[in-house]
C-alpha cells in the first residue's frame, strides 16, 4: 500500500539520520580524544558511506546535501562575527605585503602540478586556489582549543585568514563565470555587475552594519536566534539568485553584526553550524569514489609535503613582520597549515562544471592530508 510504502520510507530516513548522527559523534570523541581536527574525518565517513563506499546511504542523501548547504553558509557566517569592520579594514592593511606573499607561495604549487597532470587552465587554477586557502574553521579550532586566543601571532593569523576569504569572495563569481563559458557567452558585464555588488555589499556591510544589529538585538535569545539565521539565509538566496555566491551572502551578514548582538547570535547557532558543517564535508566525501582516490596519493602527498612547508613560510614571514620570535612564527605557520571549507567548495564547483573528476579525488586527498598534518605540527608548537 502507498501509505505503507511512505512510512518505511520515512522510518528509513530517520534510521539513516540517526546512524549519521551517532556516527558523527563519535568521530568527534576520537578527534577529541587524540587532538585533531574532525574535518579529515568527516570526509572519511562520507568516502564510506558514497558511491564505491562500504555502506552507500539511500534515504538521506537529499537531506544531507541541504544540510551541507546551510552547513557552509554558517561556516562563512560565523566567520564575518568573529571580525568587526573596524577591525577587519585594520588588519587587512597591515597585512598586504604577506598577504601577497601567502598568495605566490602557496597557489603557484598547484597550478603548477594542474599544469603537470595535464589539466587545462580553469583546471589548473581552481587547483592553485585549493592549495593557497587555509581552512578558517580548523585554524580557529586549533587556536582555541590550544588556548593560544589571546597569543601574539594570533592577530596575523586571522588577518590572513581573513585575506584569503575576502579574496575568495572576489575570486568565487570569476571562477563561476569562467566556467560557465566566460567571454563565449558574451561580454563579461554580468561578471562586472557581480563583483561591483560584491564590494558594494562588504562596504555597506563595514559602514551600515549597526543598522542590521538594532534588527537582530532583541531582549530574547530565542528572536535573536531566528531572526539572525532568517537574515542569514534571506541575503544568501538572494546572493544566489543574483549570481554572488550565497557564502559571500552569508559572510556579509556576519561581519555587519557586532557588539553583543554578535556574540548572542553566535553562542545561539554554535550548535547548529557544528551539525550542518559536519554535514558539509560529509555530502562531499559522499561525492567522491574511494578507487579514484588511489591514483591521487602520491600527487596529494608531494603537494601536502609543498603546502606545508609553503605555509609554514607563510606564517614565519608574517611573524617576521611583525617582530615575533621564533616560537610565534613557528605557530603561526602551524595554524594556516590546513585546508578545508573553501578547498572544498572550490572542487565542489569545478566537478559541477565537468571539469577533470581528479580534480575532486586529489582536492579530497589534500584536505584530509593537511587537516591532519596541520594540527598535530599545531600541536607540537
Amino acid at each position: 500500500m502507498p501509505g505503507s510504502a511512505a512510512h518505511a520510507d520515512g522510518a528509513l530516513l530517520l534510521i539513516e539520520l540517526g546512524v549519521i548522527v551517532v556516527g558523527l559523534a563519535t568521530l568527534g570523541r576520537l578527534a577529541h580524544r587524540f587532538g585533531f581536527s574532525t574535518v579529515p574525518l568527516y570526509l572519511v565517513a562520507g568516502l564510506a558511506f558514497g558511491t564505491g563506499g562500504l555502506a552507500p546511504i539511500q534515504s538521506s542523501t537529499e537531506f544531507v546535501k541541504v544540510g551541507s548547504e546551510i552547513g557552509l553558509l554558517l561556516l562563512l557566517f560565523m566567520l564575518g562575527l568573529d571580525n568587526t569592520g573596524g577591525e577587519l579594514a585594520e588588519q587587512v592593511r597591515g597585512a598586504l605585503p604577506v598577504g601577497a606573499a601567502d598568495l605566490v607561495l602557496n597557489f603557484t604549487p598547484g597550478v603548477i602540478a594542474g599544469w603537470l597532470m595535464g589539466w587545462n587552465v580553469p583546471a589548473a587554477v581552481l587547483l592553485g586556489a585549493v592549495t593557497w586557502v587555509s581552512s578558517s574553521g580548523v585554524a580557529a579550532k586549533i587556536l582555541t582549543e590550544s588556548g593560544r586566543r589571546a597569543a601574539p601571532e594570533t592577530p596575523i593569523v586571522l588577518a590572513i585568514l581573513v585575506m584569503e576569504d575576502l579574496a575568495m569572495a572576489v575570486f568565487l563569481p570569476i571562477a563561476t563565470w569562467s566556467l560557465a563559458g566566460g567571454f563565449a557567452n558574451g561580454t563579461p558585464v554580468r561578471l562586472l555587475l557581480t563583483l561591483a555588488g560584491v564590494i558594494a555589499a562588504l562596504g555597506l556591510a563595514l559602514r551600515f552594519g549597526n543598522v542590521l544589529t538594532r534588527v537582530v538585538g532583541h531582549r530574547s535569545d530565542e528572536v535573536v536566534m531566528f531572526t539572525s539565521l532568517g537574515a542569514m539565509l534571506l541575503v544568501a538566496g538572494i546572493a544566489q539568485r543574483m549570481q554572488v555566491s550565497a557564502a559571500v551572502g552569508a559572510f556579509v551578514v556576519g561581519l555587519s553584526l557586532s557588539g553583543p548582538v554578535g556574540r548572542r547570535a553566535e553562542h545561539q547557532l554554535g550548535p547548529l553550524r557544528d551539525l550542518f558543517a559536519a554535514m558539509f564535508f560529509l555530502f562531499f566525501g559522499l561525492q567522491i569514489d574511494p578507487s579514484t582516490l588511489v591514483p591521487v596519493l602520491l600527487p596529494a602527498a608531494v603537494l601536502c609535503a609543498v603546502g606545508t612547508a609553503t605555509k609554514l613560510a607563510t606564517g614565519w614571514l608574517a611573524g617576521r613582520a611583525r617582530r615575533l620570535d621564533g616560537a610565534s612564527r613557528w605557530r603561526a605557520g602551524t595554524a594556516l597549515v590546513a585546508r578545508g571549507e573553501f578547498s572544498i567548495v572550490l572542487a565542489g564547483l569545478g566537478l559541477a562544471a565537468g571539469l577533470p573528476p581528479e580534480l575532486g579525488s586529489l582536492s579530497a586527498a589534500y584536505v584530509l592530508m593537511t587537516a591532519i598534518v596541520g594540527p598535530l605540527l599545531a600541536r607540537r608548537g
